[in-house]
């Protein structure tokens, strides 16, 4: 009954999503995003900290057409890398490629994420490359792939309802590392598996491939159920603890899941986004998530979603 009742309220908002004025859509993004400005995220991040739990954090946006705008947004992240080390914060970055110029043009976006990827090297932190749409992830590879001949501080995203992921990680270098997620763009079904039970086990496949590899993997996902067979896993082919990390959505009411992986003592990391392109960010999350109502109720009614 619950849950057909959570199915009639998304269905309703995704209905009215198109008229729903702005300021509503920012009482839905403020539990989902870290303010607009540096200092925003920052604050944010260090309450994160203070409940034991790591951090990744994305300044919003996505492809890119201005050359200029490229060069804004790279001096952006270069400026938070330097933020995150002068206040001692366990934090690392994530970034979409089309962000800092791909869709412009490869020169752009190589000279900007080299200066961006130096600037971590110096201040031993490390960046993720966030996977995107299909479209996006042979370039995102290419990227990754050179990056990581420079140093190991770099990472990539793989999705677990992509056909293609198996051979991708299959032909990672060993000792990698990636962040494993279901994937939220909607694929056509000739290179996306559709059902969810399936991509579930494709999840699990590919982790234990991952691990057979010694690639470090950032299990990306708020799905309990299969939280618990990654444990399962984990535990009867004894994985060590530094070779991989829970990761959840910032604002996502998932506290009793926290908690259960912190008894284990498992890292965790929490993933913020940030930045004055909330209001885009937040119509495709409210699009995207079949557990929209449920999250939103549940933020109402809850305090420290992590401790």
């Amino acid at each position: 009954m619950i849950i057909k009742m959570f199915k009639i309220i998304n269905n309703i908002i995704l209905f009215v999503l198109p008229i729903i004025p702005k300021f509503i859509i920012k009482l839905f993004a403020n539990k989902y995003i870290a303010g607009t400005k540096t200092n925003d995220a920052l604050n944010v991040i260090k309450k994160i900290n203070t409940s034991n739990l790591k951090a990744t954090v994305d300044i919003l946006g996505e492809h890119t057409l201005l050359q200029k705008e490229s060069k804004l947004i790279t001096n952006q992240y270069i400026e938070l890398i330097n933020k995150i080390s002068k206040n001692n914060l366990d934090c690392n970055i994530s970034l979409k490629l089309t962000h800092i110029g791909s869709d412009i043009n490869d020169n752009i976006m190589n000279k900007n994420i080299d200066k961006i990827y130096h600037t971590a090297i110096q201040q031993n932190n490390f960046i993720r490359l966030d996977m995107e749409n299909h479209t996006t992830t042979d370039n995102n590879i290419k990227t990754f792939k050179r990056l990581n001949d420079i140093s190991n501080n770099v990472g990539i995203v793989f999705q677990a309802y992509l056909k293609r992921s198996f051979n991708d990680i299959n032909n990672l270098d060993n000792y990698s590392n990636i962040r494993l997620c279901k994937g939220i763009y909607v694929e056509p079904k000739n290179i996306a598996i559709k059902e969810p039970k399936k991509i579930n086990e494709n999840f699990l496949k590919l982790l234990k491939l991952a691990f057979s590899k010694n690639i470090f993997v950032g299990i990306a996902t708020h799905d309990e159920a299969l939280i618990n067979k990654c444990c399962d896993f984990i535990e009867s082919a004894n994985i060590n603890r530094d070779e991989f990390e829970f990761q959840a959505l910032y604002g996502v009411p998932i506290k009793d899941t926290i908690k259960k992986l912190k008894s284990k003592n498992y890292n965790i990391r929490i993933y913020i986004p940030f930045g004055e392109d909330w209001y885009k960010y937040s119509r495709r999350r409210l699009k995207e998530n079949p557990n929209i109502s449920k999250y939103i109720l549940g933020n109402l009614f809850k305090g420290n979603l992590y401790t």
